[in-house]
């Protein structure tokens, strides 16, 4: 029976090719693309770790964090001047100001900056300040947007749809791959299934990594803050997330500091420093003793 718009994966040649492993013989059956953004390369032998608060609030708050990312050894920061909310009436995060608070924390820190765009109109204004243009889950079927992020060619961080399938989620990478574009690294941060919200905020899907390198070349990493929505959960579910083979993490953080305000979004699924900390080291450690397996196997 002819089903419209259903797919396989066997579609995924025509659906996708310039982001197939299939149709790119180059990456032969296990190789990732290298992308690079600044000092940062997804796709290498050690996990990227990003780091930062939810959304960008105050100066010192960001400051703070940004230098806490740096002292625990994360590799990028992030932070969301543009928040797309649940509710319009929900802090929506501090727009133009948020991105040079953004930049003055780079500056500060030497770390490469990954935030959203939620607007077409925006792509420019948000590009001038990001070193890594973020496609939120919302918006991951947001054509225009895509061809638009595609079009302006700085390296980006695609998020999986909370309800989207692996063939939709790498179609809306090929929008931008049609544009010139394949410096694009997935991000796999929970779908909605029948438990969700009852002991996490939603599913974090990790039989996901090993069927997109089967299909893609492209680096995936993996965003447990978004997927658990528990701060506890999140440690556990990054050392699953590398242990599954993911290219890197992106993990929310808040302040540890005694009398520190309480952030505005998603404080219930935000980690200290200190935690984050520990991810890092495990991240390490992991990525080492991988490298060590490899060179035993080829001895």
């Amino acid at each position: 029976m002819s089903i419209a718009g259903a797919a396989a994966c066997a579609d995924f040649t025509k659906i996708c090719p310039l982001v197939s492993r299939r149709t790119n013989p180059g990456y032969g059956g296990e190789q990732t693309r290298s992308v690079r953004v600044k000092r940062v390369e997804f796709g290498a032998g050690r996990p990227v770790i990003i780091g930062g608060p939810c959304s960008v609030e105050s100066v010192e708050a960001t400051l703070e964090l940004a230098h806490a990312v740096k002292a625990v050894g994360g590799d990028m920061l992030r932070g969301g001047a543009y928040k797309p909310r649940t509710s319009p009436h929900d802090f929506q995060g501090l727009g133009l100001e948020g991105l040079q608070i953004l930049r003055e924390a780079s500056l500060q820190t030497g770390l490469p900056i990954v935030t959203e765009v939620m607007d077409p109109r925006l792509v420019e204004q948000v590009g001038s300040y990001a070193d890594m243009l973020q496609i939120g889950s919302r918006n991951m079927q947001n054509y225009p947007l895509l061809t638009e992020v595609g079009r302006f060619g700085k390296p980006v961080l695609l998020k999986r749809g909370m309800a989207a399938s692996l063939c939709e989620w790498l179609g809306a990478a090929e929008y931008m791959a049609k544009e010139g574009n394949l410096d694009i690294v997935l991000c796999e941060r929970g779908i909605k299934a029948y438990p969700s919200g009852e002991y996490s905020r939603f599913i974090l899907d990790l039989n996901v990594i090993p069927a997109l390198q089967r299909e893609t070349f492209l680096p995936v990493i993996v965003d447990p803050s978004h997927a658990t929505g528990v701060a506890s959960m999140v440690e556990p579910a990054s050392r699953s997330a590398l242990e599954s083979g993911c290219h890197g993490l992106i993990i929310e953080i808040a302040s540890e500091r005694p009398g520190a305000a309480c952030p505005k979004c998603d404080a219930a699924q935000a980690i200290s420093p200190t935690t984050l900390g520990r991810i890092v080291e495990f991240a390490s450690s992991h990525a080492r003793e991988r490298m060590e397996g490899k060179a035993c196997a080829t001895a």
